[in-house]
């Protein structure tokens, strides 16, 4: 098994985690635009490389996945329509706009070209390949951590949170809970798209499916480090969250490696793993009641 490299996609797959984090956790709403807004960092992305503009790529990778996340916010907050569906109809849709984004063709290759790891590799030659792009990877993410942690602190990040706890109060404050929602989802999407363009320039080419099913991925993510981190504040869901991309990452790469499922079956192997943790709390909370009877019976008994 590749550590390494299971690393490095963890650690950029922990991006996705964080934007997922914000609109499932902060906001108590699942996205859908996900699959399409990583697709679109990674079509932006790699367009930009191709061109000799790999900073560039990441940067736009990101503003135009909030865009994305901005139009899923107006859907449901201005059409009225269902978050569910919103998220889908802006997926949808935006399958044809990466599909223009990449000139019509199915999947671009970077080999060839400068990306922002394959600089950092001649830069820091002496260092070793797997470890540039590894510290580079952590670097990232944990500027994201930082970002957002501090931004939830903020006067507009506490609106954000109340609006997901309690949209009622905040409409009742004056607060524009419609802007917070919308602004909720563009930032959710700007990480995803960002996790999409630096994975474009890490894997070396993009793919208009790249995105089909990554809001699995997010999820997992996101319940597997709040099973490994008990999620007590924002700064540990963001922890958690990250740490979850990781551990994902290797749960994949270690049933791959032990030739448990054919490579066709990671779908069902993440929907799986999905699954699973979202009814660990359930579990707990059955094995939690069966304990108390359990004490019950035995306090009626001794009595």
């Amino acid at each position: 098994m590749d550590v390494f490299g299971t690393l490095q996609l963890g650690f950029v797959y922990a991006i996705l985690a964080l934007g997922v984090f914000i609109t499932f956790r902060v906001m108590n709403t699942p996205d859908l635009t996900v699959d399409g807004s990583f697709t679109l960092g990674l079509a932006v992305s790699a367009v930009f490389t191709a061109d000799g503009r790999a900073g560039l790529g990441l940067l736009f990778g990101s503003i135009c996945g909030a865009l994305a996340g901005a139009v899923t916010g107006c859907l449901q907050t201005k059409a009225g329509i269902h978050p569910l569906l919103a998220g889908i109809l802006t997926m949808t849709g935006l399958y044809s706009v990466n599909l223009l984004i990449m000139g019509g063709a199915p999947n671009i290759s970077l080999l060839r070209e400068t990306t922002v790891f394959s600089e950092l590799k001649r830069l820091f030659a002496g260092a070793g390949k797997d470890a540039t792009v590894l510290t580079a990877v952590v670097v990232l993410t944990l500027l994201c951590i930082l970002g957002l942690g501090w931004f939830f602190h903020t006067g507009m990040g506490l609106c954000m949170r109340a609006a997901g706890d309690n949209p009622g109060m905040v409409r009742a404050s004056s607060v524009n809970s419609d802007g917070v929602c919308i602004l909720a989802t563009a930032l959710s999407n700007a990480f995803v798209g960002l996790s999409g363009a630096v994975l474009a320039q890490y894997q070396g080419y993009a793919d208009i499916n790249a995105g089909t099913g990554i809001v699995v991925v997010g999820l997992a993510s996101v319940i597997i480090g709040e099973v490994v981190i008990r999620r007590q504040s924002v700064w540990g869901g963001l922890l958690a969250a990250a740490l979850g991309a990781i551990v994902y990452r290797f749960l994949i790469a270690l049933a791959l490696y032990m030739d448990f499922f054919p490579a066709y079956m990671l779908r069902l192997v993440s929907a799986v793993i999905v699954a699973v943790t979202l009814a660990i709390p359930k579990m707990r909370e059955i094995a939690e009641n069966a304990r108390v009877k359990r004490e019950g019976r035995r306090n009626a008994e001794n009595a």
